[in-house]
């Protein structure tokens, strides 16, 4: 009798801790996991764009690097089918942020150089249809761009085909005009140009490029339709990457946007821009899953401000940035203290944009200087989530804002920060930055300002124009785009470059946030305050395709790593 009791407590206690182990187990909470495909593997467009969406809370998931597109390897896009429909039945993916350029021709690069039949192409945009269907709870964000129109063939950095080096500026001029001609006509001289143009370029340069260029328009096109008859996509974003007030880029984005008007600016944009875009519909992403519209107030410079048409950009910078806050998910007001993000915007009062590399980036103070970081400070003073879109210079930070920004000790008292590329690259990264930062931590946000500090502002802006001007001084082969044998010194010279900038600008930790606690080391990250008071920076440049410093590395072994190369968009 004593013996069946016993069997009958343990049969019992069975029976109630099943159900209390099935509920435990149903309780674990499942990290919310976004599904990233950047358009390549620069560290601007896939680790330092995912991190910032990390620090926000989420587990942002991205196809190996191998898998990824550069200036020499123009991706793998079947192999990036393969593995986004294998890792977007995860347990926990709210979202899919997807380039469709990698997915197509796999990579931004490769949409400018490939030479895939049309067909090929078209059926693998077709796949994103199969994706929507096989997961129809998975919101797909996706942005792809519209075919650059770089104005010469230096400014194409070698990523077209080769002759673009040579006729590059003529066949620049050729779309300027057709595109013209479209929109208000051609004078009778301008006319004569456009026939001597025709003559000028070969036929089998020009029929190549503008073949390509058709290809590119019939795909995004075709994924315009997706989203019109099948409501493929949650959002659909193309950017228009480098182009002019008249250029054949502004032409097909015209064309384009009037295909997709129906579905109005809530669903379907054409942007100015492209390399910004991802983190654009990341902030969108998590905006949505939180059920967030952020409040966005817009302050510019003194001078022409919202009216500047910046350098590699065919509209008003104030146009891009209202495309940007919609793209996002947020809204404009007219009151900074109602605004989640207080967007200042570091405009030339001339109204025009200068290279980082030119000699007035020295440092000293230009008029709209000091009325422009008075503005930050004013903000700043009162208590504003202030990010700064530091656009007068393309391709590096305005050294006299910096310096000026560092003197008042206000380079850790801002929220966010960019100054990278082209303006709208700058504008739309500082905006989606300055929308998620709101949900992280005090130290998260100083790690993410710390990133563009050592990118935008120690690199792109004086570290790489220096080692640019001295490569004829070095032994051995190799240039600007392609170091080669003089690759081991260049890192020596840029890695004492940039340990002497860090000693120079940055502050201590306790300077910056006195109250805060030491960072923990999580995801392969070192505490900041360790990277950042042991001043220890190891440099490796990279030739081919990189930019930017990446501080992936920097954070495990108190380093920063620093990617040169050229600018893929400059």
């Amino acid at each position: 009798m004593r013996r069946l009791i016993q069997l009958l407590c343990i049969a019992m206690l069975a029976v109630w801790i099943q159900p209390q182990a099935a509920d435990a187990a149903k309780a674990e909470p499942v990290t919310e996991k976004i599904i990233f495909i950047p358009h390549d593997s620069r560290p601007i467009s896939s680790t330092q764009t995912a991190d910032v969406v990390t620090k926000a809370g989420y587990e942002v998931i991205v196809p190996p690097t191998e898998l990824l597109g550069s200036r020499e390897d123009l991706g793998h896009p079947d192999q990036l089918w393969t593995w986004v429909h294998e890792n977007i039945a995860q347990p926990g993916v709210k979202a899919a942020v997807i380039s469709s350029d990698a997915m197509v021709y796999g990579s931004l690069v490769g949409s400018r150089k490939h030479n895939e039949p049309r067909a090929q192409i078209l059926a693998r945009a077709s796949r994103f249809t199969e994706l929507h269907r096989a997961h129809p709870k998975v919101p797909l964000y996706v942005f792809g761009s519209i075919m650059r129109t770089p104005r010469t063939g230096e400014a194409s950095g070698h990523e077209e085909p080769e002759y673009y080096r040579r006729y590059g500026a003529d066949i620049f001029r050729y779309t300027l005009l057709r595109d013209k001609e479209e929109v208000e006509g051609l004078s009778r001289r301008e006319r004569k140009e456009y026939e001597f143009l025709t003559r000028l370029i070969p036929k089998e340069a020009l029929t190549d490029w503008m073949g390509r260029r058709e290809k590119n328009y019939a795909v995004n096109e075709f994924l315009i339709n997706l989203m019109r008859k099948n409501g493929t996509f949650h959002y659909l974003a193309l950017g228009r990457d480098d182009n002019a007030p008249f250029s054949q880029t502004h032409l097909e984005s015209r064309h384009l946007a009037a295909a997709g008007a129906e579905l109005g600016k809530t669903r379907f944009q054409t942007m100015a821009g492209i390399d910004e875009i991802a983190l654009l519909m990341l902030t969108r992403a998590v905006n949505e899953q939180r059920h967030e519209v952020p409040f966005v107030f817009v302050r510019y410079n003194w001078g022409r401000g919202a009216d500047t048409v910046p350098a590699y950009s065919d509209e008003k910078i104030g146009t891009s940035i209202n495309d940007a806050i919609l793209a996002a998910g947020g809204m404009n007001v007219r009151a900074p203290e109602k605004a989640d993000v207080v967007l200042t915007v570091n405009t030339n009062p001339d109204g025009r944009t200068y290279e980082a590399n030119m000699p007035v980036n020295d440092g000293t103070l230009r008029e709209g200087t000091a009325y422009f970081a008075d503005i930050v400070s004013d903000y700043v003073t009162r208590g504003y989530p202030v990010s700064i879109a530091d656009v007068a210079f393309a391709n590096g930070a305005d050294n006299a804002l910096m310096a000026e920004l560092q003197r008042r000790g206000l380079l850790y008292k801002i929220r966010a920060y960019a100054g990278w590329n082209t303006p709208t690259n700058s504008s739309g990264y500082a905006l989606g930055e300055g929308m998620l930062v709101r949900h992280m931590n005090a130290d998260a946000v100083d790690q993410l300002l710390t990133t563009r500090y050592l990118d935008d502002w120690a690199y792109q802006a004086n570290v790489r124009n220096t080692i640019a001007r001295q490569l004829t001084w070095l032994r051995g082969d190799g240039f600007y785009g392609s170091l080669g044998s003089k690759m081991d010194a260049v890192s020596v010279r840029s890695t004492r470059m940039m340990n002497r900038f860090i000693e120079n600008n940055l502050p201590p930790m306790a300077e910056m946030n006195p109250s805060s606690e030491p960072a923990p080391d999580i995801g392969g990250y070192l505490a900041m305050s360790t990277a950042r008071d042991s001043r220890m920076t190891t440099t490796r440049t990279w030739p081919g395709y990189c930019i930017s410093s990446s501080i992936c590395l920097a954070m495990s072994c108190a380093s920063t790593v620093a990617w040169a190369s050229e600018i893929l968009s400059g």
